[in-house]
């Protein structure tokens, strides 16, 4: 979970700007001013990790709050809302917001990646694969009961709970293909250049994936997804947590950084879950 909260907080200070910033180089190339394609400025690894610019944003807000949930047996999708409302400036979607202050008047069946970026604790907390895409699934209705929602959310669970059981990188890739179908057999540097913002499941989620199967380190997937740009904070939660999982904590050091981005409530729950973690 640790590992979804820094790679939110990394990426929440790119998210959107390789957009704008493409679309400016574009200008100038067509106008002559610069040669050929240039990369926009988040398209790279080659970054501090960690500024006053970061932040943390939805993703961790209900990652903690699906944490929440799990420990204390409590409804995911009240739970979701609640911690929602605490926190009603952390960078919610429109249609969510509707949801969370019940002013959605239709059935909420979103396909967008929100159901994968805030699963993480359901593939640590649950010790069997069948119970982990059970829970990824209940844990994604409330918001995304659309299909390719819960199959973002459950490919996130099963490639955190496959990596922490140990699986490797080749049977995490075949397991998440053969059945979810996403295509896992490209490279970050082969999608980077063309790679566009896209809050979708289908669109962000296998990257994600990819940039953790292309890492050499927990840190490193992060640049990774990153260097992607589009949905930066969220494609680096999705890729940090199952980092996390294959390669292990994050460092004390950084873990002491990223807590500074953190408020008290919230890294309560993360110690409650810590602690569950180490009895179990």
């Amino acid at each position: 979970m640790k590992g979804a909260i820094l790679g939110d907080i990394v990426g929440s200070r790119f998210e959107g700007k390789s957009a704008v910033a493409g679309k400016l180089q574009m200008k100038l190339a067509s106008a002559g001013k610069i040669a050929g394609r240039i990369l926009p400025p988040n398209k790279t690894t080659d970054f501090t990790l960690l500024t006053p610019e970061c932040h943390f944003t939805d993703d961790t807000v209900l990652t903690v709050a699906v944490a929440d949930a799990i420990l204390h047996q409590k409804d995911y999708g009240e739970t979701i809302k609640d911690y929602a409302l605490r926190y009603p400036d952390a960078g919610y979607g429109g249609t969510f917001r509707k949801w969370m202050r019940d002013e959605l008047e239709e059935e909420y069946r979103s396909w967008g990646n929100g159901s994968a970026m805030r699963v993480s604790p359901v593939g640590w907390l649950f010790n069997d694969l069948e119970t982990v895409l059970a829970q990824a699934k209940a844990s994604a209705v409330p918001t995304h009961g659309h299909p390719e929602g819960v199959k973002g959310a459950q490919a996130i669970a099963a490639a955190i709970f496959l990596a922490r059981r140990g699986g490797g990188k080749e049977d995490i890739r075949r397991y998440i293909t053969d059945t979810f179908g996403y295509n896992l057999r490209r490279t970050i540097e082969e999608i980077r250049p063309e790679y566009v913002f896209d809050v979708s499941c289908q669109g962000s989620v296998p990257e994600a994936i990819i940039a953790f199967l292309d890492s050499k380190n927990l840190v490193d997937g992060i640049r990774l997804a990153v260097s992607l740009g589009g949905d930066t904070d969220t494609q680096a939660a999705m890729a940090g947590c199952i980092g996390e999982a294959f390669y292990g904590p994050v460092a004390p050091a950084l873990e002491e950084v990223m807590n500074a981005f953190l408020p008290n409530d919230l890294i309560g729950v993360i110690g409650a879950f810590d602690r569950t973690l180490q009895v179990g």
